[in-house]
C-alpha cells in the first residue's frame, strides 16, 4: 500500500493518477505503516518507509534534514534522466548534485536528488508531480514536446524507484493479458464523397492540389510517378463522376471495411448538412460545413455497424453547448437506431470546459484530445483517462492522423520520415501499455492523397505487434473496468475486488517482487526483481500474494477462454 500526502485541493488529481497507475494506495494515515510514501504538501512528518518521495517546487524541511541543497526556482524546464527528456510545465526547483547511488539512477538532473538512510531512500524532486498531472489532462502539452508521453514518463519513474527501493507491490498494467497493447482505428467521415461538391471550395480544391500540388510532391520524392498520373487522371474524371458514369473515388466506406478486414474500426458522422458551427477559428469558418445528410446514407452506415464497426458523432457546436450536443447526438442516432456513446469534435475543437459538456450531453466518452498540426501526447498519456471536471466521461486520446503526418502545411513527412514517428510510438505502447489511436480521414486513400498505402502498411505494423484491436467504445469500455477493479488488502497480500460483466480480453495482475542477491562484499541486498502476470477476468475476487514464491502464474488459452493454473 501506498501512502499519499498530497495538498487538500490535489485529491481529485491524486484518484485519477492511481486509476493510470493502478496499484493499491490511500491518502496517509498516521495510524498505518508504509512501504512507500508519496509527498507533495507543504510538510512531511517524520516518518521512515523504505522509499520516500517527496515533490515540490518550494524548499521544505525535509530538505534540512536530509541534507538537500536547493538551487534556482524556474517556471518550467526540461529535465534528463539517463534514457529520457521530461518536461515540467510548472514551477521547479533545481538542486545541487547530491548522492545519486546505482539505486537512483533515473532521478531527472537537474530537478531531483536522492539521499540513502538506514530505513531506505529518500527522493527528492523539485516539481509537483499532481499540479503536473492536472495541467496534462486539462491544458495539455505544447506542440514542441507533443512527441513526449510525459504523464506515463511520470508514473514509469515512479514504478522504477518503487521497484528499486525493494518493495515489492501489484499493479495492473494499461494493457490486456496475452497483448502488448491497444490498437483503436478511427475515422472523421467529413466529405463521403466529391459529388457533393460541385464548383466549391472543396473542388477547387481538389483540382489545384491534384494536379500543381502532386508535382511539388513527385519532384520532392513524396509521390510516385504512377500516382501522379492517376491524380491527374482523377482530376481530368470529375465530369463523369458526377454524371455518375463512374465511381466516385472519395467514396470511404468499401475501402476501409476491405483493407480493415474485419477489424472494428470508429466512423465518426457529421450530424447536420451545411452548418460549420459557431465559434470557429480561422479565416473561413463557412468551411468547416459538411456536404452530406448522414440521413440518405442510413444503408452505409447499417452495413458498417452490421460489419462490427462502431458509429459515433463528429461534433459541431457539441463541445461548448450541451442542448446543441444533446441535438448532434439525436441526429446519429436517428440514423442508426441505436444510442450513440462517444463523440470527436470536428477540427478537434475544445477548451477546458468542452468534457464536462459533453458530458452533460450524455457522451460517455470524448476523443478529441489530440493535435492537428502534430502526432503524439497532447496529454501526455497513451491511456484512457477522465478530465478532471468530469464525474463520468472518458477521454480517448488521438495520437496519429494522416493529416498531421503529410500535409504541407503541417508536418509534411516523406512515408519513411511518417513510419519513424508511427513506429517510435508504437513502442512506447509496447514497453508500457495505454492505446494507439489512428485517425485516417475519409478520403485519404484517394487521389490526390494518396495515403492508403501507409495505412495498410500502418494496420499491417500493428497487426504483426501483438496488440488488440477494438473500436472506439470498446477501448474505453475495456478501461472502464480496469478502474473498477478495486485493492484490499488482505493478511497474505492484496485481494482484487469487481463487480460486472466479465472482463474481455482478461486484464494483465502484474506483481513486482525484488529479489536476494549478493553484493560482492558478500552482503545481501534487495536489486530488481522482475515480475509475474496473471490473467484475470474479474469473474471472481483475486487474492494475490506478493511473495513470488506463492504466485499463480496464469496464461490465456485463446480457443478455450480460460485461465490455465
Amino acid at each position: 500500500m501506498i501512502g499519499i500526502l498530497s495538498k487538500a485541493r490535489q485529491a481529485r488529481v491524486v484518484e485519477e493518477f492511481f486509476e493510470l497507475f493502478k496499484t493499491p494506495w490511500e491518502f496517509y494515515r498516521p495510524e498505518r505503516t508504509y512501504d512507500v510514501i508519496i509527498a507533495t504538501a507543504d510538510t512531511v512528518p517524520e516518518v521512515h518507509p523504505k522509499l520516500l518521495v517527496v515533490y515540490g517546487p518550494c524548499t521544505k524541511d525535509i530538505d534540512s534534514r536530509f541534507g538537500f541543497e536547493a538551487g534556482k526556482r524556474n517556471q518550467g524546464a526540461v529535465l534528463t534522466t539517463v534514457d529520457h527528456i521530461l518536461p515540467v510545465y510548472g514551477a521547479l526547483l533545481t538542486f545541487a548534485a547530491g548522492t545519486c547511488g546505482n539505486e537512483q539512477e533515473a532521478i531527472p538532473n537537474p530537478g531531483g536528488v536522492s539521499a540513502l538512510t538506514p530505513q531506505g531512500a529518500v527522493i527528492r524532486l523539485g516539481y509537483d508531480l499532481f499540479d503536473e498531472v492536472e495541467l496534462l489532462l486539462t491544458s495539455g502539452q505544447p506542440i514542441e514536446y507533443a512527441h513526449v508521453p510525459t504523464l506515463d514518463l511520470h508514473i514509469m519513474l515512479l514504478r522504477k524507484w518503487i521497484v528499486q527501493a525493494g518493495v515489492a507491490f501489484v499493479e495492473i498494467p494499461p494493457n490486456p493479458a496475452n497483448h502488448s497493447f491497444v490498437a483503436c482505428l478511427t475515422h472523421d467521415i467529413d466529405f463521403i464523397g466529391i459529388r457533393n461538391h460541385r464548383f466549391d471550395h472543396s473542388m477547387w480544391g481538389f483540382v489545384l492540389r491534384g494536379t500543381i500540388g502532386t508535382l511539388r510532391r513527385y519532384f520532392k520524392g513524396q509521390l510516385s510517378f504512377s500516382n501522379l498520373v492517376r491524380s491527374w487522371m482523377a482530376v481530368a474524371s470529375l465530369p463523369l463522376v458526377y454524371a455518375g458514369w463512374i465511381r466516385d473515388f472519395w467514396e470511404p466506406f468499401q475501402w476501409y471495411l476491405a483493407i480493415e478486414n474485419g477489424l472494428p474500426a470508429t466512423y465518426f458522422l457529421i450530424p447536420i448538412k451545411g452548418r460549420p458551427g459557431e465559434r470557429v477559428p480561422g479565416a473561413h469558418p463557412s468551411r468547416r460545413a459538411a456536404a452530406y445528410d448522414v440521413h440518405e446514407h442510413a444503408g452505409q452506415v447499417a452495413a458498417l455497424i452490421n460489419r462490427g464497426c462502431e458509429v459515433g458523432l463528429h461534433g459541431i457546436d457539441a463541445w461548448f453547448r450541451p442542448d446543441r450536443g444533446r441535438e448532434e447526438r439525436a441526429a446519429i442516432s436517428d440514423t442508426t437506431g441505436s444510442s450513440i456513446p462517444g463523440v470527436r469534435m470536428h477540427w478537434l475543437l475544445h477548451d477546458e470546459s468542452s468534457p464536462s459538456v459533453l458530458e452533460q450531453a450524455g457522451f460517455t466518452y470524448d476523443s478529441s484530445a489530440g493535435y492537428n498540426e502534430t502526432v503524439g501526447y497532447r496529454a501526455g498519456t497513451s491511456q484512457v483517462f477522465r478530465p478532471p471536471t468530469c464525474e463520468k466521461l472518458l477521454e480517448l486520446p488521438l495520437h496519429i492522423q494522416d493529416g498531421a503526418l503529410f500535409y504541407s502545411g503541417r508536418l509534411d513527412l516523406s512515408e519513411d520520415q511518417a513510419e519513424q514517428r508511427c513506429a517510435s510510438m508504437i513502442a512506447h505502447a509496447i514497453t508500457l501499455g495505454g492505446a494507439v489511436t489512428v485517425l485516417w480521414h475519409d478520403r485519404s486513400h484517394a487521389p490526390e492523397r494518396f495515403w492508403g498505402g501507409f495505412y495498410q502498411d500502418l494496420i499491417g505494423r500493428l497487426r504483426s505487434s501483438g496488440c488488440w484491436f477494438g473500436s472506439a467504445g470498446q477501448v474505453v469500455a475495456w478501461f472502464q473496468k480496469r478502474r473498477d477493479v478495486r485493492f484490499d488488502a488482505c493478511p497474505a497480500g492484496v485481494r482484487l475486488h469487481y463487480e460486472g460483466e466479465p472482463i474481455a480480453p482478461a486484464l494483465r495482475i502484474r506483481v513486482h517482487s525484488p529479489r536476494s542477491t549478493r553484493s560482492r562484499a558478500g552482503g545481501g541486498n534487495q536489486s530488481w526483481g522482475g515480475f509475474t502476470d496473471i490473467c484475470w477476468t474479474g469473474d471472481r475476487d483475486q487474492q494475490v500474494d506478493t511473495e513470488v514464491s506463492s504466485l499463480m502464474l496464469c496464461t490465456q488459452d485463446n480457443s478455450a477462454g480460460a485461465c490455465l493454473v
